[in-house]
């Protein structure tokens, strides 16, 4: 499983919310790039970049910051937050970033998303289904919609797409552990068996990312957890070691 270390932006920021509350906001650093650079040094290979600032403004904001750490390091960056036309895809692609995912566009434009996912691969394309209550949520967890969880990664599943982020965002930034019934249903229903499912929010302990493992998540977005120190980089380090 890839253990893959979240960086959200606001004002060039490295920041945290609690479960999508802007107003919820901690800042850790100041510096995003030598986050991003600690993370290497660890071992780490993958990194999930969250534009906040985007996600709020509908269009992509924080690309500068995905340049320095694309330049600066070798992690392999999926960018998310903001990515609502063909201009921020080719943005965010020319920035740096190896995948990027569209949550919010997937919902509201869903014809302009299935054209990225042809025209650039379900290896760079990574839909964000993000669930409130088992319905999906957009607009950087704003905005509700009436989808249904299930069938809205079932759906897109079906037209190809291979990653899925998934986060219950009751969860996020909560430290009070993944939603593990959640994705066990999730990878249950999924009938292409090419579904990689990767898990966000609420990651708290190794523990936590040993059962994420088992019921056989791709990979694991950590957060809070590296930045409150209830998950140690050197921890991170041997998972991925044996691994």
């Amino acid at each position: 499983m890839r253990i893959i270390p979240a960086i959200d932006i606001i004002d060039g920021k490295c920041v945290r919310l609690s479960q999508g509350d802007y107003q919820k906001k901690k800042i850790y650093s100041s510096n995003p790039v030598e986050v991003a650079k600690k993370f290497e040094d660890h071992g780490i290979e993958y990194l999930h970049l969250v534009d906040l600032d985007g996600a709020k403004q509908s269009r992509v904001v924080n690309y500068s910051i995905l340049e320095d750490i694309a330049s600066k390091t070798s992690l392999r960056v999926d960018y998310g937050g903001g990515i609502r036309s063909e201009e921020d895809v080719k943005v965010v692609l020319e920035s740096g970033a190896r995948q990027l995912t569209g949550g919010s566009v997937a919902v509201k434009n869903p014809k302009d998303f299935e054209r990225w996912l042809t025209i650039y691969g379900s290896d760079k394309i990574i839909l964000g289904a993000d669930a409130k209550d088992g319905k999906v949520a957009t607009h950087g967890w704003q905005k509700s919609s009436e989808l249904e969880l299930d069938s809205f990664v079932a759906e897109w599943c079906a037209k190809g797409i291979e990653y899925v982020i998934c986060t219950d965002i009751s969860k996020d930034g909560m430290l009070d552990g993944p939603s593990i019934q959640l994705y066990e249903q999730l990878l249950q229903n999924d009938e292409t068996g090419r579904l990689n499912l990767i898990a966000s929010g609420g990651v708290t302990t190794m523990d936590d990312l040993y059962k994420l493992e088992e019921i056989g998540c791709e990979g694991a977005i950590i957060g809070k957890a590296i930045y409150e120190s209830t998950i140690k980089l050197k921890d991170l380090r041997k998972f991925i070691e044996e691994s």
